[in-house]
């Protein structure tokens, strides 16, 4: 709800993440760590990256300044084509304008043996479950409500075996293997 440049998550929805930024708890330090580690590409959806859906303005470069926390690439979904981006850090957003399993095959390729991770949003990751594509599943639930936003299980008829439960005084980490 009112996503835009000064609010890329909308409304209040930077709280979502304190716990992930700046005075960080042991335990949520860890999981980012585990989560994160073997990741050679990501896939995501436009919104993820500029909250924008229609023609691209050049001279936005992503939600996240100049070195995003990728250090990988990155294949956005759009329906508008747009030259690679390369940023510091070795990240460089891909714009893919053929299709999800298009995005998917390129970072595929790109990661090599490492992980492929679906950053989001909710309906990119929606879209990969709904496919089989998701083997693990990690949340990260935030005591926020915003009263509005994207249901990531809507229209969804997955089953979800719970692998673990982490939590700190911020945040709850729910794994779950995808069936």
């Amino acid at each position: 709800m009112d996503q835009g440049p000064d609010q890329p998550l909308g409304r209040g929805g930077e709280r979502l993440h304190t716990w992930a930024f700046g005075d960080v708890d042991p335990v949520d330090a860890a999981v980012l760590a585990e989560v994160d580690a073997g990741i050679g590409a990501y896939v995501m959806g436009r919104n993820m990256f500029d909250g924008n859906r229609g023609p691209w303005d050049l001279s936005w470069r992503g939600w996240w300044g100049a070195e995003p926390p990728y250090h990988c690439p990155v294949f956005v979904l759009t329906h508008h084509a747009r030259d690679p981006l390369p940023m510091a850090g070795g990240t460089t957003f891909h714009f893919v304008t053929e299709g999800p399993d298009r995005a998917l095959a390129l970072a595929r390729e790109a990661a090599g043996d490492a992980r492929v991770d679906i950053a989001g949003g909710a309906s990119t990751i929606r879209h990969y479950l709904a496919a089989g594509e998701i083997d693990e599943l990690t949340l990260h639930l935030a005591p926020v409500t915003l009263g509005a936003g994207e249901s990531l299980f809507a229209g969804l008829d997955v089953r979800l075996e719970p692998l673990r439960a982490v939590h700190s005084p911020a945040v709850t980490h729910l794994t779950y293997r995808v069936r």
